[in-house]
């Protein structure tokens, strides 16, 4: 588990945070999170790209790469507050979908059992099942519910004759029990698939999905608080998983398979802001960033972003609950400075 560096370009880490070493314990022994990079597309059903997506992720941002963010709306750093260390990328062949992914899965429970939050840049959707697998390893088999923002559920079965790719690790997760159906929560999904047999199986494992006509019939916010219930019923941690093409194409044109009538920009970083203060997550990835299709860097952007924003909320939950605050959504900027 050597440090493999950047797979593809320059080995950079995110913002400019410290690299760590997984052969070296030392190096993350004291780390509250640590970025692992999943160079993976191998498992795309329409446009690849995503094995470009950590670079991308890690590296678009107009400031300077220097380990600090101060969030003008938490009034925490997530880069400071926390220890946030990067791992660099795994070494995964997209030609060797079950190899790439044992490997991902070993480096995620790795971590996950120091007790950090791993927090994965994809890469595509396949790299959920490895995953959350590992961070089950770690927490408890059975004990992680998913909360996942997808236009498209990812609960097919052989897909182009394989039983690895970024439609089918939801399902995957579920069958071998690593998360429980009735505690897998998706919001976002649209469009014009999965067919009527897939839905029969989702409903079956009494998942609970939120099309878009829900989330806009009843509003965000409430489709949020009723997934929160149920995510954190028998569960000893949420895992968030965020596929960039949960938002529209107009917010996020460089992923592999574009659905209009999406979430905005604004949308997501609020409910990602959200879910990382209200409910315990124990890992979070950010796939399907294609950087081959992307414009003027607006999807890797987004990415950076709700990077960013579950690492602020994740410290202003953890300082909150030390001092005895609560963090005020309607508290003017300047107010107190």
């Amino acid at each position: 588990m050597t440090r493999y560096g950047g797979q593809y370009g320059p080995d950079i880490t995110f913002l400019g945070v410290d690299a760590c070493d997984l052969d070296d314990e030392s190096s993350y022994a004291d780390a509250d999170v640590v970025i692992i990079g999943a160079p993976f597309d191998g498992g795309t059903s329409y446009r690849s790209g995503a094995r470009f997506g950590p670079q991308a992720i890690r590296m678009t941002d107009y400031l300077a790469h220097d380990g600090s963010r101060p969030s003008l709306a938490l009034r925490t750093d997530g880069l400071q507050d926390l220890r946030v260390v990067d791992a660099g990328d795994v070494e995964m062949f997209s030609g060797d979908a079950a190899t790439a992914c044992a490997a991902l899965e070993a480096v995620v429970e790795k971590v996950a059992r120091t007790g950090a939050i791993p927090v994965m840049l994809g890469g595509d959707h396949t790299i959920t099942w490895p995953d959350v697998t590992g961070v089950a390893r770690a927490v408890g088999w059975g004990r992680v519910s998913v909360i996942h923002f997808d236009a498209h559920a990812d609960t097919g079965d052989i897909e182009f004759g394989s039983l690895i790719g970024h439609g089918q690790p939801m399902r995957r997760l579920i069958e071998s029990g690593a998360a429980r159906g009735d505690r897998f929560l998706q919001l976002g999904l649209r469009g014009y698939w999965p067919p009527p047999d897939v839905l029969d199986w989702m409903a079956e494992q009494r998942m609970r999905s939120y099309e878009m006509t829900e989330i806009v019939h009843r509003g965000l916010d409430a489709c949020l608080t009723e997934a929160f219930t149920i995510a954190t019923d028998e569960c000893d941690g949420v895992f968030l998983s965020v596929d960039v093409d949960v938002c529209d194409p107009g917010h996020a044109p460089g992923t592999g398979t574009p659905e209009p009538g999406g979430l905005s920009a604004r949308q997501l970083l609020d409910a990602v802001r959200r879910i990382c203060l209200e409910v315990p997550v124990v890992g979070v990835d950010v796939v399907e960033v294609s950087p081959p299709y992307d414009h003027a860097d607006i999807t890797a952007a987004l990415g950076n972003r709700v990077v960013l924003e579950a690492l602020c909320a994740i410290a202003r939950r953890r300082q909150d609950a030390r001092d005895g605050t609560s963090w005020d959504p309607s508290r003017p900027l300047l107010e107190g400075r």
